[in-house]
């Protein structure tokens, strides 16, 4: 088993492409191509996870935070990162972070497996990330336009929602001539010819364009096949910043924030004043997520889970809004399980394992 194998697994569900641009998500140490015999997933990389990895021979963690997130200039053992860094080269440990891009994706990312834990339904991206769209459309002989049709589909073009294998098709006709030194599929050298065409028009991820073109060139029949790509601003249906989701049945705010504590395990929550308004709609954003207040106010949510909420963000609440930090460890460390269930369904019979660490650098009293 390749590190690159187990990488792929893991960005089918949360892209690279989608990570903020502030962040340092992939394989921070180690190379694709390295062996890999053993899994230690973990939501933060520490010296203490670096020993446990030794000890359970694994040669690859997998982390939520990433071990660097800021360059370094130097590596002398002189910070904790640092030290991190060194041991797990000396001894062939491969690190690999999926980071924001986790918290972007509403599908097995770290807003989904708190959600859940919760027990809110119907969830959907609070923010979508828009700019990560794009649409394609060529032009093919109608005798083909079924097999370039599917080619674009298998290479992951043509879903929108809950929603696969969509495409927009137009007949016409196209016109070109072939010069010199070409071998066209059809018509002559040096002669006008018209042939009846199907106009395909396809969506698409931004980050998959290229593999979809590759996919297009290579069962097109044409020499030189026609084509645009043009960028959309659409909300992305299952990417973006936080979720919203609705509980079957309102509870009251005490009932609420107890319900919080005991999901997340965290021994004090933080939170504004109660409103005095039942709780059903929530919304939530797994770690920082104080940037979020103004639109989980916007959807309408009774309430809003996240971590890191600064002193006068309290105040957004403006008695509409029941704001609640969680933690920022506490409710994100349910990514480690949804690492943990991808990899052991998609490579079963593996040596995987989750972390005894606790990396939670934050203590109660």
């Amino acid at each position: 088993m390749k590190i690159r194998d187990v990488i792929s697994q893991i960005e089918t569900i949360a892209p690279l492409a989608f990570q903020e641009s502030y962040d340092n998500s992939g394989l921070c140490v180690g190379s694709p191509a390295g062996e890999v015999n053993g899994i230690l997933i973990t939501l933060d990389v520490t010296e203490e996870v670096i020993e446990e990895a030794i000890r359970k021979k694994a040669d690859l963690i997998i982390s939520h935070h990433p071990l660097i997130f800021q360059g370094l200039k130097r590596i002398t053992g002189n910070t904790p990162q640092e030290r991190c860094v060194i041991k797990a080269i000396r001894h062939g440990i491969a690190v690999y972070c999926a980071h924001t891009n986790m918290d972007n994706v509403i599908h097995q990312g770290v807003n989904e497996a708190l959600a859940a834990k919760i027990g809110l339904s119907s969830c959907r991206v609070l923010v979508p990330l828009r700019g990560h769209l794009c649409k394609l459309v060529t032009f093919v002989p109608h005798a083909y336009a079924e097999t370039v049709r599917n080619a674009l589909f298998e290479a992951g073009a043509g879903q929108i929602g809950n929603y696969d294998c969509c495409s927009y098709n137009l007949q016409g006709e196209g016109t070109f001539r072939a010069g010199e030194n070409t071998h066209p599929f059809t018509g002559q050298q040096g002669t006008l010819h018209r042939e009846p065409e199907t106009r395909i028009e396809v969506i698409l991820p931004r980050h998959l364009q290229s593999s979809v073109l590759h996919a297009l060139l290579k069962v097109h029949p044409y020499e030189e096949p026609a084509y645009d790509i043009y960028l959309l601003e659409n909300p992305h249906p299952w990417a973006g910043a936080g979720v919203i989701g609705e509980f079957s049945s309102p509870l009251d705010e005490s009932s609420f924030l107890n319900h919080v504590k005991k999901v997340t395990g965290v021994p004090v929550l933080r939170h504004s004043p109660c409103t005095g308004k039942m709780i059903k709609k929530v919304a939530l954003c797994g770690g920082s997520g104080g940037f979020l207040i103004s639109e989980a106010l916007r959807a309408g949510a009774d309430a809003f889970v996240t971590a890191d909420l600064k002193y006068h963000q309290f105040q957004e609440g403006d008695g509409v809004i029941l704001l609640v930090d969680a933690g920022h460890y506490e409710t994100e460390q349910f990514v480690k399980e949804v690492f943990y269930s991808l990899i052991t369904k998609k490579i079963p019979n593996f040596a995987v394992h989750l972390s005894e660490v606790e990396t939670n650098p934050v203590k109660y009293k």
